[in-house]
């Protein structure tokens, strides 16, 4: 699958993610610091690495995203800015696998802070293991969504 993920800071659950997601055969487009970047230059700013992996989603140059942030919170904000994005924080695999079932959530958002090795794995497992299941309560669900977006 095309990926694209973000972060703001390049920490070692960044890179667990990274190599769990290639060792996967995933195909991987990066935002934001390489290793060994010490301070983060504007480019590699929350909003803007959201923005890149949202943007790719949006347009299809990736089918899904993945961002990282301190808290989660700001790239999950910022992400959702972006039309068609659904972009859910996630810090355990049940809450990972409600964002897919129920809200077709298209972006995975993970805090740099509190999302350890293990956990991050947990909450992969449930998002690449969980699809959205149309039905008519979340399928209506999902267009007052849509139609909150577009009265924006």
């Amino acid at each position: 699958m095309k990926l694209s993920l973000g972060a703001d800071e390049r920490t070692a659950v960044v890179d667990f993610v990274l190599d769990e997601l290639i060792h996967a055969g995933h195909n991987i487009t990066y935002y934001g610091p390489r290793t060994g970047d010490s301070q983060p230059a504007e480019e590699n700013a929350w909003p803007r690495v959201a923005q890149q992996v949202a943007e790719d989603v949006a347009a299809g140059r990736s089918q899904e995203g993945i961002l990282f942030c301190w808290t989660g919170t700001g790239v999950s904000m910022a992400a959702n800015k972006v039309r068609g994005i659904r972009a859910a924080l996630c810090a355990d695999a049940e809450t990972t696998r409600g964002a897919r079932l129920w809200n077709n959530a298209n972006v995975l958002c993970m805090s740099l802070r509190s999302t350890a090795q293990p956990v991050a794995k947990e909450i992969l497992q449930a998002w690449f293991g969980t699809t959205y299941q149309p039905n008519s309560s979340d399928d209506a669900c999902l267009r007052l969504l849509n139609d909150l977006e577009d009265n924006r």
